[in-house]
């Protein structure tokens, strides 16, 4: 169980959440809510001792399993199948019981070789007790329906992309919810940033079914509806306007009838409650006139105050960032191609021989399964890798905007306008401060460190520098991921009217549409063919 009394949350100056009391039991499925930068991911955190509150008191008293929305930092040379393990500490054992088997075959003195045997009977009813063999081929069963192939268990987690990462530290989570076996009962609390990011839809199908089985407590945020709609029992619904959260004990379907009567009753109630104080002050001013009434008058104009003074902010509709792509700068037929890209990793090929050009104004989709090299063809052609051989050619007046999935383009160390002010350095700062505030950042928040940001308002600073950029060449990687729903038809409608090159990596059939390409790209073989409606079936596959 986890349960928070008296919580305050801030970012920065700005109150996220005041006086608030929560908590999770065995069985609850509670879905987070509310528009971006509302305080999700800061709720999510503090509640998972990665972040400390402003004021109050959390106490968990149960295991837990967080997945925050990026990566995190660790050893990266252990394998995939070793970190998924390491969550019941089998990983450990097995290396053991491996070195224990090399003695026993190697070692000429009896004596030692003896020892080697006792030790090593001692490791395998250790590892029995933890689950042992059937417990490597849960966590595999595990990792293969997440979309980890069993090639990619065995490679390091450096070679690996940041969408394959984060599915291996969901499989450990998931993983160690299970101990006992899959379907055995936990009591493990799940805290899940987004669990479906970078996830095929077969993998969301088997997601939405095992969290929905898992008897363990559990908060998600998610922007899949159909995830929220077919597991949770409980909402959460945090209002940025009241800094409160509002609990509804009901299924996602009757939380959005009983949200909209709670809002029209808000709406009725401070209506009702204008046109009382209304009455009280037109009556006060007509006895302020007399003497012998000055009191009376008075009380009536202080009651009309303190009326007023009680009543919630009226609700104005969330706003969404405004995102338009500028005109690109002039540029060449043909402002980047590529000749002969090849990339490894170690020992790991991800591709060879990549050929391609990208033309001015044209619309290219990468596809291809999780692994093959999608972000890192990006990376490449936005020259933050360099290839193992072959090269990119730049064209005439080529200017590339580059959007990473990670946000590796944001200094994390930095604040909000630290971090426009290096993506856009040739801008001034009144533009700037207006191209912020179509963002949605404004005031204090310009001083807010970027590590402090939600997943949507990391997207929106980072989208905020590609639109300051006037790029005639757009390498986007997964741009919608993280977004809400209306912040995300921004960026769709920005697509849509954009000039400019693009090309887009992304696992969302809309950005498809929105971008409606001529092209594809095929990896891991690099192939290139003209865009049909039969590669949009691959777009949720890839």
């Amino acid at each position: 169980m986890i349960t928070a009394t008296g919580l305050e949350l801030r970012a920065g100056s700005r109150i996220l959440l005041t006086d608030t009391a929560l908590r999770v039991q065995p069985g609850d499925r509670i879905g987070l809510v509310g528009r971006n930068g509302a305080g999700k991911t800061s709720t999510l955190r503090a509640l998972a001792g990665e972040a400390q509150p402003y004021a109050g008191e959390i106490t968990r008293a149960t295991e837990l399993g967080y997945l925050p929305q990026d990566p995190r930092e660790g050893d990266l040379s252990v394998t995939a199948n070793d970190r998924v393990l390491s969550a019941r500490g089998l990983d450990e054992i097995a290396r053991e019981m491996e070195k224990s088997q090399v003695a026993m075959a190697e070692l000429a003195d009896d004596t030692a070789r003896e020892r080697a045997v006792r030790t090593y009977g001692k490791l395998e009813e250790r590892f029995a007790s933890l689950g042992g063999y059937a417990a490597e081929s849960e966590a595999t069963r595990i990792c293969v329906n997440l979309g980890l192939e069993q090639r990619v268990l065995g490679q390091p987690l450096e070679t690996l992309s940041g969408g394959q990462r984060r599915r291996v530290e969901l499989a450990r989570i998931l993983f160690a919810a299970t101990e006992g076996g899959l379907g055995a009962k936990s009591n493990r609390i799940l805290l899940l940033d987004e669990p479906t990011n970078h996830l095929d839809a077969d993998s969301i199908s088997w997601l939405r079914a095992f969290l929905k089985a898992h008897e363990g407590g559990l908060v998600v945020i998610s922007h899949d509806v159909d995830l929220l709609d077919e597991v949770v029992n409980k909402v959460w619904f945090l209002d940025a306007q009241r800094g409160e959260l509002d609990v509804y004990n009901m299924s996602w379907s009757r939380y959005l009838d009983a949200r909209a009567t709670d809002e029209k009753r808000r709406r009725r109630e401070r209506a009702n409650a204008e046109r009382k104080a209304s009455a009280l002050q037109q009556q006060a001013a007509k006895l302020g006139a007399k003497a012998t009434k000055a009191v009376a008058a008075k009380n009536m104009a202080r009651r009309a105050d303190e009326m007023l003074a009680n009543l919630e902010s009226e609700r104005t509709e969330d706003k969404t960032a405004s995102i338009t792509f500028p005109a690109p700068a002039p540029c060449g037929k043909t402002p980047l191609s590529a000749e002969g890209l090849s990339k490894s990793y170690g020992s790991l090929e991800i591709f060879t021989g990549v050929d391609l050009a990208i033309d001015r104004g044209s619309k290219v989709v990468v596809l291809g399964l999780n692994g093959a090299g999608k972000t890192t063809l990006l990376r490449l052609l936005g020259g933050l890798e360099r290839p193992d051989a072959g090269r990119t050619v730049p064209g005439h007046g080529l200017r590339i905007g580059y959007y990473a999935q990670e946000h590796e383009t944001l200094d994390h160390s930095a604040n909000v306008w630290e971090n426009i002010r290096h993506l856009a350095p040739d801008t001034g700062e009144q533009e700037l401060r207006t191209l912020l505030g179509t963002f949605l950042f404004s005031g204090e928040q310009l001083n807010q460190p970027a590590e402090t940001l939600s997943g949507g308002e990391k997207t929106r600073l980072a989208l905020a520098g590609l639109v300051s950029s006037a790029a005639n060449v757009l390498l986007l990687d997964e741009p919608t991921n993280n977004l809400d729903p209306a912040s995300r038809e921004q960026v769709l409608d920005a697509l849509r009217s954009y000039a400019g090159a693009v090309v887009l990596v992304t696992h969302d059939p809309g950005a498809v549409d929105a971008l409606d390409p001529e092209r594809v790209i095929l990896l891991p073989d690099g192939n290139e063919d003209f865009w049909s409606e039969e590669y949009r079936e691959l777009v949720e596959l890839a």
